[in-house]
């Protein structure tokens, strides 16, 4: 079995109690059966108490004041203190840690969703690396499309390659990496796998970004323009479920903050946050590395998931979204602080945004229905939002 993970990805630990917004609150916590079947043969005052604190209906701890039944007031876990790390559930032992299985590989990432974790994720100034390491043990997948799975892999291998070109904008890098998912899903779509390497090759090819950025020059649009397609992003939120109670009020803040005073306004503000983004090398840089940060993260997490379904343009989209979203709340972050937004704003944002929609499969779902309507979240309507 192969193992792949971030560089990063030893550098986690938990910072239990001080841990300034616990994962152990504000969402259900869902129990393996595995872990079931030996809390319900726990014997004793501590059996008797995991009997009493578990919803076996639902198969997750019951809460209190949406706290986990075992989270103490000092925030630590009364079943690993008292029990010990042993009678953890998957959950709380995996997390942060998101594990996506494909047959012969396990590849493991961090969540934004922990704030360490992001910490780690947007703090990191060099180009994510991936690294392998194979172990005993191998799982067979029926029908596991395993052709359609090394072109999915060869070319988030390109996509992350793209987003890591330095010398490249942003904004262009991302509009490639939306272009290839869409001239992918094409030869998904019609069978046509046996032309991805070709496909590949055009994009990576000498002159292929300089041609795209003549391309691009089809796509400019103006702030009126954006601020339909970023208020109309920001909406598809409102019809996705809601998992800790904060949000909806901290949402509604935002879209007030950058919304509220028409799309003139909005587009002098967004000239303003921009340049205020590329007023200094340093300013520049950082953004410029969050982003592509951001796209590697969500790209390397869901992207090779389209073996299961086939919908490569919709995790690609997701991935764009996400990123454009947590980038406009930074600008919302900036319009009330009056300061381009640190490191700590950064990781409370897409903290928030990752607990939100991540840790929801029914919101990762309608998050990929809405991705599939035509019409809605287009290539050209996301390039727009994307280069604007």
């Amino acid at each position: 079995m192969i193992y792949t993970v971030p560089h990063y990805y030893n550098k986690f630990q938990c910072t239990a109690s001080d841990c300034e917004d616990t994962c152990c609150a504000g969402w259900q916590i869902m129990i393996d059966e595995k872990s079931l079947k030996k809390y319900r043969k726990t014997k004793g005052a501590f059996g008797n108490r995991l009997h009493n604190s578990i919803d076996w209906k639902e198969s997750c701890f019951k809460q209190y004041a949406q706290r986990c039944a075992f989270l103490n007031e000092e925030n630590l876990c009364d079943i690993y203190t008292e029990a010990g790390p042993e009678m953890l559930c998957r959950t709380c032992r995996n997390y942060p840690r998101h594990i996506e299985e494909f047959e012969g590989c396990r590849e493991i990432s961090l969540s934004l969703s922990c704030m360490e974790a992001a910490k780690i994720i947007l703090g990191c100034e060099e180009p994510v690396r991936f690294l392998t390491k194979e172990r005993p043990g191998e799982e067979e997948y029926p029908e596991f499309d395993f052709f359609l799975y090394t072109k999915l892999m060869d070319t988030r291998d390109v996509m992350i390659s793209m987003m890591q070109e330095r010398t490249v904008g942003f904004e262009t890098r991302t509009a490639m990496v939306l272009a290839l998912a869409h001239d992918l899903q094409s030869r998904i779509r019609k069978g046509r796998l046996f032309e991805v390497d070709s496909l590949l090759l055009r994009y990576r090819k000498e002159g292929a970004v300089k041609a795209f950025e003549e391309k691009l020059l089809e796509y400019e649009t103006d702030g009126q323009t954006r601020y339909g397609i970023m208020k109309a992003m920001f909406q598809i939120l409102d019809e996705l479920e809601v998992l800790k109670k904060d949000w909806p009020d901290y949402r509604k803040r935002l879209i007030h903050t950058l919304y509220a005073d028409g799309p003139a306004e909005y587009e002098a503000r967004r000239t303003a946050f921009r340049a205020d983004a590329e007023s200094s090398e340093g300013n520049s840089q950082r953004w410029q590395c969050w982003g592509e940060q951001l796209m590697v993260y969500f790209i390397f997490t869901y992207f090779c998931g389209a073996v299961y379904d086939g919908h490569a343009f919709a995790k690609i989209k997701l991935a764009a979204v996400s990123t454009l979203l947590i980038q406009e709340m930074a600008q919302a972050i900036w319009q009330e602080n009056g300061r381009m937004p640190e490191l700590n704003d950064m990781v409370e944002i897409a903290h928030r945004y990752s607990r939100e929609v991540e840790h929801s499969d029914l919101n990762l779902k309608q998050l990929e229905e809405i991705f599939m309507e035509k019409g809605r979240f287009d290539l050209e309507i996301l390039i727009k939002a994307v280069i604007s």
